[in-house]
């Protein structure tokens, strides 16, 4: 590349990578998808959450709030904390639910580096249907295990995600792993 076509600071443009298919997930999202909106049984969650840990993936429940395998992980092991209760916002939730939620997400972090092993874990939230949020009447905090070098280019130019293991035996290695007491 020429320097003249350098902008300033020196540094190259960016390149870009196309993921064409967020436009379907995003239009799904902006108008709805029937599976993901509350019905008369609640929330997408509040369904899961009927079922046995076993059938619904779930890894440890509390009086107040539980842990989800994600059936459409971002990474193997990628783990939703939820209130039992469908609350949409972090500031809908009682003191005790906010308290059982963080104690669960520390939990989850535990379970994962020491039933999966990984190097890091992004923790976070997306509040509301234009940060994201696939399931946006009932908060969740996503905690996504980590390796390093686990990016790849299979979601971009594939669109599949690779995942090393099945969901039922990721499932059995984090509720092995669970810390606390409030697990099975």
């Amino acid at each position: 590349m020429a320097d003249d076509a350098r902008p300033a600071g020196g540094r190259p443009p960016l390149d870009h990578l196309w993921a064409g298919w967020r436009a379907t997930y995003l239009e799904r999202a902006v108008s709805g998808d029937a599976a993901l909106e509350r019905d008369a049984a609640g929330t997408l969650f509040e369904r899961i959450l009927t079922l046995d840990d076993e059938s619904g993936r779930i890894v440890a429940r509390g009086p107040r709030c539980s842990v989800l395998l994600n059936a459409y992980p971002y990474a193997n092991g990628h783990l939703l904390v939820v209130p039992n209760r469908a609350v949409a916002e972090l500031h809908e939730l009682d003191d005790g639910e906010h308290a059982e939620l963080w104690a669960m997400v520390r939990d989850a972090v535990a379970a994962l580096r020491g039933g999966l092993g990984c190097e890091g874990i992004n923790v976070g939230c997306n509040l509301g249907r234009a940060a994201g949020a696939g399931v946006p009447d009932h908060l969740h905090v996503h905690c996504v295990p980590r390796w390093a070098g686990d990016t790849n280019f299979m979601t971009a130019v594939a669109d599949a995600r690779v995942l090393p293991q099945p969901l039922a035996a990721t499932w059995r290695l984090l509720r092995e792993a669970w810390p606390s007491a409030v697990a099975p």
